[in-house]
């Protein structure tokens, strides 16, 4: 990662799109201080609310964690602790950050539960993750996340592996959260269709570096870098007769060499 710059406004979904491995996860755990060894943030600032987070301490990010600042991850299936119950993991940042008795915390999880969408909250949260559907358990990931009504929401590809129905509600129940809390949102995805539907601002990445950045009305009708050029002549349009669908040419360039001019540079 170098030289990644952004704003996320209240009541804003900022939408990181670009193909796998360009950097957008690196960029989300970045903001809650989640880089896992070898990885490390050597330089910069990370600004929320006024207050430098590389410069808190680690008691004072675990505060912020599932708080102020919640994520949704990727794959809800290995993200969910398979030998606890729904209901307690929902519990769990309920009972940290809001200091509530565990009756008081279940209660609020069945309601959790209910709001984002799935009925029959008490069974749901007596459940195992094993025991509901991938559609279910993202919206489970919701519900954590939503427990402590966080103003930063980050979604990483919260609609992977759904099918379109799914896909449509998950994206739904954010566009509501969005609009009932004013919650900002920085939403991770390499879906064009998600991002038109999504997004207020934009911002695009390739090898670890942001290419372009613009609002979404300006990124889809005046696109400025070839590499957004090449993604949104990709995404397939409805009634267009193409027998085979654009690809971009050339590899994705190996990120220990790179070199100090543009890294597009060898694909058009």
């Amino acid at each position: 990662m170098n030289d990644v710059s952004f704003h996320i406004q209240k009541g804003e979904t900022v939408c990181i799109v670009g193909e796998s491995g360009c950097g957008k996860s690196v960029t989300a755990l970045s903001l809650m201080r989640l880089v896992q060894s070898p990885g490390k943030i050597t330089g910069g600032t990370i600004k929320f609310k006024g207050q430098d987070l590389l410069q808190a301490t680690e008691k004072d990010m675990q505060r912020l964690r599932g708080n102020d600042i919640a994520m949704i991850f990727q794959e809800p299936m290995s993200s969910l602790n398979p030998v606890l119950t729904i209901g307690e993991q929902i519990m769990e940042p309920l009972i940290e950050h809001q200091l509530i008795s565990k009756k008081q915390a279940l209660a609020k999880a069945v309601e959790l539960i209910k709001q984002v969408g799935i009925p029959g909250g008490r069974e749901i949260a007596a459940s195992y993750p094993h025991e509901l559907s991938g559609g279910m358990l993202q919206r489970i990931m919701i519900a954590i996340a939503l427990s402590n009504e966080p103003q930063l929401l980050i979604a990483d590809e919260p609609t992977t592996a759904l099918d379109v129905t799914i896909q449509a509600q998950i994206l739904d129940l954010l566009r509501q959260i969005k609009e009932k809390s004013s919650t900002s949102i920085l939403l991770i995805t390499h879906d064009l269709g998600v991002v038109a539907e999504m997004a207020d601002y934009v911002i695009v990445m390739y090898a670890g570096k942001i290419v372009e950045q613009a609002s979404v009305y300006e990124l889809f009708r005046s696109p400025q870098h070839p590499y957004t050029k090449g993604l949104l002549k990709s995404k397939p349009v409805i009634r267009q007769n193409l027998r085979r669908l654009y690809s971009i040419p050339g590899q994705v360039p190996n990120l220990v060499n790179l070199r100090d001019s543009c890294h597009f540079h060898d694909r058009y």
